[in-house]
């Protein structure tokens, strides 16, 4: 089966280098665009199925696609972004919250681990895979659950999974 997975389009905090995970924002102008492209671009890719986060900004990325190709938004709830916990809303680049990245058993404090984000995405790429075997499937979500995904697919060292940055309104194609 053929899996698509996309980002979400542009948030204000993206613009900030502000840390989402779980924070609900919306996307901005230029994220909107961005989904108009990514729909355009999913067109005559043969999606049958669309799933998607249930964070606002998963939800409106995956709306336009559905708009454009007539396929009903699916949402399921292993699709949200990884809870950074205390790093949530804080600058990307802050040095605690960066090697605590590094490190996948280590849970964010007052949030997730990359173990935990892993068991809920590997259960519904499972999923994905038992009730959709023939099917085209699309996955709108967040950075961490596409670098999680990609781990799916790919062996990734440390620095490799902790680099992997999907970006904006992205379509990454699978093979499953």
């Amino acid at each position: 089966m053929k899996l698509y997975v996309a980002r979400h389009g542009e948030t204000q905090w993206n613009l900030e280098n502000k840390i989402s995970g779980r924070t609900d924002i919306p996307l901005t102008a230029k994220g909107l665009q961005q989904a108009q492209l990514l729909a355009e671009n999913a067109k005559g890719k043969g999606i049958e199925v669309i799933i998607a986060s249930p964070l606002l900004r998963a939800r409106q990325t995956a709306q336009a696609v559905s708009d454009a190709i007539g396929v009903p938004v699916q949402i399921d709830e292993r699709l949200m972004e990884l809870n950074f916990g205390v790093f949530e809303g804080k600058s990307r680049f802050d040095p605690d919250f960066r090697h605590i990245r590094a490190q996948f058993p280590t849970r964010y404090p007052g949030g997730e681990s990359a173990f935990d984000l892993a068991h809920r995405v590997y259960g519904c790429l499972e999923d994905v895979q038992r009730n959709y075997p023939e099917k085209t499937v699309l996955l709108v979500c967040h950075g961490g659950v596409c670098r999680m995904i990609r781990s799916w697919f790919q062996d990734l060292g440390n620095d490799e999974y902790s680099g992997y940055f999907a970006s904006n309104a992205e379509l990454t194609e699978y093979e499953l």
